[in-house]
């Protein structure tokens, strides 16, 4: 019984000792995947959060005062140059009109009259003179009232949108009173904010003089289906944020765009001979990013890189790699700094192949 004992004890510590030579030769002949960082040209898209504005937006007022006796126009309404948007109640200035063309008339008669004692020398030149100013003052007064009668009938300076009303008919209106605000939506002004950095890339490049093409991003995370154009860059930084703002034209023939949204501009910057490798190559530790080096003695080595910029699946590294050196592509979690592996190279173009991305 004894002895039965002893050999079960033997073949269990044989058993376990041959599984765990196994589970070491298993380990020391697994061979990792590595691939070198691949230099080459390629285009990121960066992405700028943006306000939509009309070419061209005002806020329609009230020239007089007096009753809004007509509104000829809704809200969201389409309007073309010249059609009547409101009517404020014309009978003062009517009548301020008629006043103003009798003395106009008196005026000339007494003009006549004083034209023809003039001719016969009975007055002097001087009250001929008065006269004559009294009916050009006749007339402007007249003119005058013209205007006046015309500012109660406000029309469209230009075609475009009406917003919201903020009068009734009937309302007591004051000089220069809110009415609505019109929108020519033609097209439409983008603005971004750039930071200083890649606003100096963008002025110092070769290409400055060319005006580049963006797209718009709208909230429903969608294309808008027109490309725009940037035009102009303001005159000053944000000394509180750092940025300049860009402003890209649009143009918007089917109307989807309105004053006030809001969206985000894709604009696609090229960078030229730059390191890449896949995002899967990396790994972090607080707020550091690193990758493991393997050197020619098959040791992994962990080494710290600065991310310049971030492509799909891909990393465009700005510091602590060059394309001479071997990183470990997968496998990461399996090994520890300074262990030896066994590699398997995988070619840079391969890999890139491989991953679902936009380079070139």
């Amino acid at each position: 019984m004894k002895k039965t004992a002893v050999f079960i004890g033997l073949l269990v510590l044989l058993i376990h000792t041959s599984c765990q030579t196994k589970k070491e030769e298993k380990k020391e002949q697994t061979a990792f995947l590595v691939t070198n960082p691949i230099k080459k040209d390629t285009i990121i898209t960066k992405d700028y959060v943006s306000q939509i504005h009309s070419i061209k937006h005002i806020e329609i007022r009230a020239l007089e005062k007096g009753y809004l006796k007509q509104i000829f126009v809704d809200e969201g309404q389409h309007v073309k140059t010249g059609q009547a948007m409101f009517q404020i109640m014309p009978n003062i200035y009517q009548a301020e009109l008629q006043k103003a063309k009798a003395e106009s008339k008196t005026a000339e008669i007494e003009l006549k009259n004083t034209k023809l004692l003039a001719d016969g020398n009975v007055v002097s030149p001087n009250e001929l003179a008065l006269a004559n100013a009294n009916y050009d003052k006749a007339i402007a007064e007249v003119a005058l009232a013209q205007t006046h009668l015309g500012f109660t009938k406000i029309n469209a300076p230009f075609d475009g949108i009406m917003d919201h009303l903020e009068a009734r008919e009937g309302s007591l209106l004051d000089e220069g009173e809110l009415l609505t605000t019109l929108s020519d939506n033609s097209k439409m002004w983008v603005y971004f904010n750039v930071p200083e950095a890649e606003y100096l890339d963008y002025i110092m490049s070769a290409d400055k003089n060319v005006k580049k093409e963006v797209a718009l991003l709208l909230a429903n995370n969608k294309r808008f289906n027109q490309k725009g154009i940037v035009e102009t860059i303001e005159g000053e930084f944000n000394n509180e944020t750092g940025n300049i703002a860009f402003r890209a034209t649009f143009p918007n023939p089917d109307g989807i765009l309105r004053h006030g949204e809001t969206g985000s501009v894709l604009m696609n910057v090229p960078f030229k001979d730059v390191i890449i490798i896949p995002q899967k190559a990396t790994f972090e530790i607080l707020d550091k990013t690193y990758v493991f080096v393997i050197g020619k003695d098959h040791v992994v080595r962990q080494r710290e890189i600065t991310i310049g910029a971030e492509l799909p699946h891909l990393y465009i590294i700005s510091k602590g790699l060059t394309e001479k050196d071997t990183i470990l592509l997968e496998g990461i979690r399996m090994v520890k700094n300074n262990e030896k592996i066994l590699t398997k190279f995988l070619e840079p173009n391969k890999v890139l192949s491989e991953l679902d991305l936009y380079a070139e």
